[in-house]
């Protein structure tokens, strides 16, 4: 599982390099912001439907092998997805990469998951009203960002299972195929 999420950041932090390294980005005939939140969250998208498919869904729902559990290390079990997600997040940060991506929720079961600046609660709405991408530019600090926000969907029963099931989350009616939350990608400008 290491041996993924290094490959995950080592692709991610070379799409940083080529939007921000010394040959063009943004304004130069480079690759716009747009186009590398764009192309991240393809790559986040497949990590997360392939994990989420062929080892949680497949694993613990299907062929009932291990189970999946928030407290993975004490019960010797597999990572929510939501917590690989953010454990690659982690490592992307730890790279000082230049971006920044977080998987956020108007129903989290974890409170730290909630929409905290007007672009991510406007994002999630809106993700949720059309079931599209939603771009903007926000300032955090003193910095500028591109900030894109995704439809994250319920791809698996294990997806629904879980949140209908779990005792802290606010909602307990999720769908398959249903939005669930939102993936949210800022790049600096």
């Amino acid at each position: 599982m290491q041996n993924i999420l290094i490959g995950i950041v080592a692709f991610l932090a070379g799409v940083a390099v080529m939007f921000f390294g010394g040959q063009g980005g943004g304004d130069n005939g480079g690759v716009k912001p747009q186009q590398m939140a764009d192309a991240v969250h393809t790559v986040l998208e497949a990590n997360r439907t392939v994990y989420t498919q062929k080892i949680i869904n497949r694993l613990s729902k299907v062929e009932k092998v291990i189970q999946a559990s928030e407290h993975w290390e004490d019960e010797k079990a597999l990572l929510l997805p939501a917590q690989m997600f953010s454990a690659g997040s982690l490592l992307v940060q730890k790279k000082h990469s230049g971006f920044s991506y977080a998987l956020l929720s108007e129903w989290p079961i974890n409170a730290q998951n909630m929409p905290k600046t007007e672009a991510e609660k406007n994002g999630l709405k809106a993700i949720r009203e059309t079931g599209n991408a939603f771009y903007t530019d926000e300032t955090l600090g003193n910095q500028n960002y591109f900030t894109a926000v995704y439809p994250d969907k319920a791809i698996s029963p294990a997806c629904v299972d879980c949140h209908n099931d779990h005792k802290d989350s606010p909602r307990k009616d999720f769908k398959l195929n249903e939005i669930m939350g939102g993936i949210v990608i800022r790049i600096p400008l």
